[in-house]
């Protein structure tokens, strides 16, 4: 049993169980600060009863004319807690605040090529490919000669709003750009 709430400002002092995972990527406090304050229905959080915090997910609203989407910035689900759905309940209330309060073509994110179960979780919740963007994860002070050069996909599901579903690609894995390609 979980709550799905607003992820609150006082939220960034509980979440160290959930941050202190090899996929996560963690931010500065002022980057969730701007993230609650500009998009705050794009950011929830899945509680415990006992108010421990199981997971969340940060998403904003960006692009213009028909590339107008949601974005998840960051989802993450403390390992304790995976395999319970959770991720897919929060991806599932931000594509429907990006459909119906946003008006969005679609929702993206970007995974790290080597996530195989994120990628197959987010694969099931119907998006695909749309591009691979080489050194996405890059100069990160980690990896082979201090840096982390790790490619990512960016992966689109298209909302109702794309009828023509210009959002997604059968060839995406083929399609290869730059991170100095992508905004």
């Amino acid at each position: 049993m979980s709550i799905l709430r607003p992820f609150k400002a006082a939220d960034m002092f509980k979440f160290n169980n959930i941050n202190l995972d090899i996929w996560t990527e963690t931010y500065g406090i002022g980057f969730y600060l701007s993230y609650l304050s500009r998009w705050p229905d794009l950011c929830c959080v899945q509680e415990a009863p006992s108010g421990r915090m199981m997971g969340y997910v940060l998403g904003k609203a960006e692009g213009t004319g028909a590339e107008w989407h949601g974005h998840v910035t960051a989802i993450t689900v403390a390992p304790e807690y995976r395999r319970l759905s959770l991720a897919r309940k929060m991806m599932s209330l931000l594509e429907m605040v990006s459909e119906e309060l946003y008006k969005g073509y679609f929702v993206d994110l970007y995974v790290r090529c080597a996530n195989v179960i994120a990628i197959d979780m987010y694969e099931q919740l119907g998006y695909s490919v749309y591009r691979r963007v080489r050194e996405y994860y890059g100069s990160l002070g980690v990896g082979k000669g201090g840096k982390d050069e790790e490619d990512a996909f960016d992966m689109r599901k298209p909302l109702p709003r794309d009828v023509n579903r210009r959002s997604v690609r059968p060839n995406g894995r083929d399609i290869i750009v730059s991170r100095h390609d992508v905004s």
